[in-house]
């Protein structure tokens, strides 16, 4: 049985994997190793665990640390790569681009047989394009909901405000509709630059994931939602490593 971790700067998500079978699955946060709890009765069973992250080296190693304590099983960390199965990257400097970005990647371009957008709606929104013929064309890297909010609240304190979810772009009539309606106006801007990109590449689908993936198909997106979009392609790359 084999444990997959898409750990970002402060949370993770984990999946049990038994030959292709989701055992378990959750999320947790990495300052918090209570995440584990929900792996011990699986503990014994575990013969791999395959590691896609961003966060920072002190971070990764406390996962490490962690990890170590749950099981004595191989750690496979995963970075972003050249190339991997006809799918090119775009970056000079491959080990510049962040491992979600690549395995969410892999994961659509081999669930696609057409030039995919993958867009990730994390902490930060993630774009990365993919030609038919598995060249990335490149992306784009911008702040997402949550990190929006707390820049308003950080910079901006006399800006009071509720946050809230709102899919509502049309002018606010007061301070909280302001920040909210703005919010949603700049992220549907976003969707509409995603499908001329889009139609401009021709590129045939949009797969998106992400914890706010469901709030950018809200605001027009018109895009397929693959949740664990970075974990079916870390699954993938650490199966293709362990092939004889």
């Amino acid at each position: 049985m084999k444990l997959l971790v898409d750990a970002g700067n402060s949370r993770l998500k984990w999946r049990l994997d038994d030959q292709g079978r989701v055992v378990s699955n959750g999320i947790g946060a990495l300052d918090e190793p209570e995440w584990l709890a929900g792996l011990g009765p699986f503990a014994d069973k575990i013969s791999g665990v395959a590691v896609s992250t961003v966060a920072s080296e002190g971070r990764r190693l406390d996962l490490v640390s962690q990890l170590a304590r749950l099981t004595s099983a191989p750690v496979r960390f995963h970075w972003a790569e050249s190339q991997r199965s006809g799918l090119v990257n775009g970056y000079t400097d491959c080990q510049k681009m962040g491992a979600d970005r690549w395995h969410a990647m892999y994961a659509a371009w081999r669930r696609s047989d057409q030039g995919v957008a993958v867009v990730d709606a994390g902490s930060a929104v993630t774009v990365d394009y993919v030609s038919a013929g598995g060249q990335h064309l490149g992306g784009f890297i911008l702040p997402g909901l949550q990190m929006m909010v707390r820049s308003l609240r950080t910079d901006a304190a006399r800006i009071g405000f509720d946050p809230s979810q709102a899919l509502d772009t049309t002018p606010g009539l007061s301070t909280t509709q302001c920040v909210n309606h703005g919010l949603a106006w700049l992220t549907a801007a976003m969707v509409g630059r995603i499908h001329d990109d889009v139609k401009r590449a021709g590129l045939r689908q949009v797969l998106v994931t992400g914890g706010d993936a469901d709030r950018l198909v809200g605001l027009g997106l018109n895009a397929v939602v693959a949740r664990e979009l970075v974990l079916d392609g870390l699954a993938l790359i650490d199966e293709e490593d362990q092939r004889p």
